[in-house]
Formats: structure tokens, sequence, C-alpha cells
């Protein structure tokens, strides 16, 4: 009987941890993407000379891959008034 009811509950405990990983994932994708779109444009505006950030820098990247494109954005209207990280 116990052997029972420990398989029931070892199904149920997998079952809400494919739940729960599929909502991670699912918001992990959107977040990737949205760092890696950041750490791009943070590349084409220093490697074009678009806006006075200098070279980039490990700060920078870091900004970046958290912030996003907002993150990216900050960086360049900040280098604009002359803050550079």
């Amino acid at each position: 009987m116990t052997d029972i009811i420990s398989t029931v509950i070892m199904i149920i405990l997998a079952i809400i941890i494919c739940v729960v990983l599929y909502f991670v994932f699912k918001n992990g994708v959107k977040l990737l993407i949205n760092a890696l779109a950041g750490v791009a444009i943070l590349f084409v505006v220093s490697f074009f000379h678009l806006a006075p950030i200098g070279a980039l820098s490990l700060a920078q990247v870091i900004v970046c891959a958290v912030g996003g494109v907002i993150g990216a954005i900050l960086l360049i209207v900040l280098s604009f008034f002359g803050i550079v990280i």
C-alpha cells in the first residue's frame, strides 16, 4: 500500500516540477532575447561610434545583460550627459 502512495506522490511531484520549469523557461527565453538585444545594441553603438560611450567595459555589458534594451538606452543617454561607466 505504501508503494502505491509513494508512487502517486512521486508522479504528482514530477508534474508540479514540469509545470514550474515550463513557466520558468517560457519567461527565461524572453529575458534572454532582451539581454542579447541590449548587448547587440551596445556593441553596434560602440562599433560605429554613434554615442560617446568609449570602449566597452564589463560594467556596461553587465548593465545591458541585466537591463536589456532599456539598459542599453540608459547607457547611451547617460553617455551624452558625460557619465560613462
